[in-house]
């Protein structure tokens, strides 16, 4: 039988460094003179693999963005994996949204994707499993080309492209 090569294309997100970012931004929100009085927060639920940002107003919720983005693409976070909720009123006057960090490929992109890489039209398999997506094929430089043709396509999505396996 003839040897398989593969690799999944999965989009995860470190949840340490997550965390990391979150506890460098609190501490710059806590420390700068602009959030001074505004009862500025972040809350990291990483089970539900969201955060809340809770302020006084819009402007400081936007200030405070700014600061969290900063510091996740400091720690190697795509910013791709960021999903915005709406900005909702809180209580006494403040403003509360939630941010959603992409674990998993939804099913409608591993579609487009796999859509993507059949209309290459190199000879590799590309199957959906769950949040992710196996690729095979015979040839390694195949499996190369399709890395690097996935790579320089916008998806929408952070991709890794992991797993990579001769069997």
């Amino acid at each position: 039988m003839a040897q398989q090569n593969s690799f999944d294309v999965v989009s995860k997100v470190d949840m340490a460094e997550v965390k990391n970012a979150v506890n460098q931004a609190t501490k710059e929100i806590d420390q700068r003179f602009d959030f001074k009085g505004t009862h500025s927060a972040i809350t990291l639920d990483e089970k539900e693999h969201k955060l809340i940002l809770a302020t006084a107003s819009e402007f400081t919720l936007k200030s405070m963005n700014d600061v969290l983005q900063q510091k996740l693409v400091r720690r190697g976070v795509s910013l791709k994996a960021l999903s915005y909720g709406n900005i909702e009123p809180a209580a006494k006057d403040s403003v509360r949204q939630t941010v959603s960090l992409q674990q998993g490929i939804p099913i409608e992109k591993a579609r487009e994707i796999v859509k993507y890489i059949k209309d290459t039209k190199l000879k590799v398999q590309a199957a959906i499993n769950g949040d992710f997506i196996r690729v095979t094929g015979r040839d390694r430089d195949t499996l190369q080309q399709i890395i690097a043709s996935l790579k320089e396509k916008d998806f929408g999505i952070d991709t890794q492209y992991t797993n990579y396996r001769t069997n």
